[in-house]
């Protein structure tokens, strides 16, 4: 696949840096681009992200940072079975945890809900970092509610994090799944100010807060587009009309030029014979 040629492969992090240093330098640059335009396009072109990590993936399948990069390019397909197998094998060659919530929740994609319940209270929890440990948090909720279990979610969600007045990365994403699982459960006032609490902490519009608020405020948004479009279909309608006036303008000045026309050589006709009336006399 084309890799752009603003993409140098040294935006990628230390870290994968240094494990690329295993590879011979040409193959270790080839897959830092590839790397670096997985990055680059997973949120927004999910598929192009996906064609990326099968090249790199191809290139160095021994490397960790490789696998885990297939593995979330996987996930963001909704590749569940594929993405897992990428992330056990990154775990593997790693021995490290991080990728424990993600991994549960490929279980939760594959509908196994209790194998995630299983992996939240599974000893390698303890040993995540506290963004770790809310992650898991939001994916045991969420394979709560899969089960139906909506009180049991909320409570999932009630944390010190949840209630900490200090905004954190994982803030505004914990605030928001706990406003809509109180929404699920018909608690609209509390779910309302949660979403506010939500939209507070949201920095980088990773949640759509201010949506939900302004829906459960009955506030309709009429996108910009839709506006435009609506305003170039009456400018055609006015613009058919106005040409239509013309052609009916144009249509009865012709007509009344053939009138006098008619008028006049009548007019002429008559006179001829009046000419010839007097010759004729």
């Amino acid at each position: 696949m084309p890799i752009p040629e603003d993409v140098t492969g040294d935006e990628i992090d230390k870290d994968v840096r240094q494990e690329l240093q295993s590879l011979p330098k040409t193959l270790a640059e080839d897959v830092a681009k590839n790397l670096v335009m997985v990055a680059r396009l997973i949120d927004e072109d999910p598929e192009g992200a996906y064609g990326y990590s099968k090249v790199a993936l191809r290139l160095a399948s021994r490397v960790a940072a490789v696998r885990e990069a297939a593995g979330f390019a996987a996930y963001a397909n909704q590749k569940y079975s594929e993405a897992l197998a990428e992330f056990r094998a990154a775990r593997r060659m790693s021995g490290g945890v991080e990728l424990w919530p993600v991994m549960a929740d490929c279980e939760r994609g594959l509908g196994r809900p209790e194998k995630a319940l299983d992996m939240a209270g599974a000893p390698e929890v303890s040993k995540l970092d506290k963004a770790g440990q809310v992650e898991m948090r939001l994916v045991a909720a969420g394979a709560r509610r899969d089960m139906g279990q909506l009180d049991a979610a909320i409570v999932t969600l009630q944390s010190p994090e949840l209630a900490a007045g200090s905004v954190q990365p994982w803030t505004a994403r914990l605030r928001y799944a706990y406003a809509d699982a109180l929404l699920a459960a018909g608690r609209e006032g509390e779910a309302r100010e949660w979403f506010a609490k939500a939209l507070e902490a949201d920095r980088d519009g990773s949640t759509d807060a201010s949506d939900r608020l302004a829906e459960m405020d009955g506030v309709d948004f009429v996108d910009a587009l839709d506006e435009d479009e609506v305003e170039t279909e009456h400018e055609t309608e006015s613009e058919s009309e106005s040409d239509e006036i013309v052609v009916e303008q144009a249509t009865e000045a012709e007509a009344q030029e053939d009138g006098e026309s008619g008028e006049g050589q009548a007019g002429r006709d008559q006179a001829e014979h009046v000419a010839v009336d007097r010759d004729e006399d």
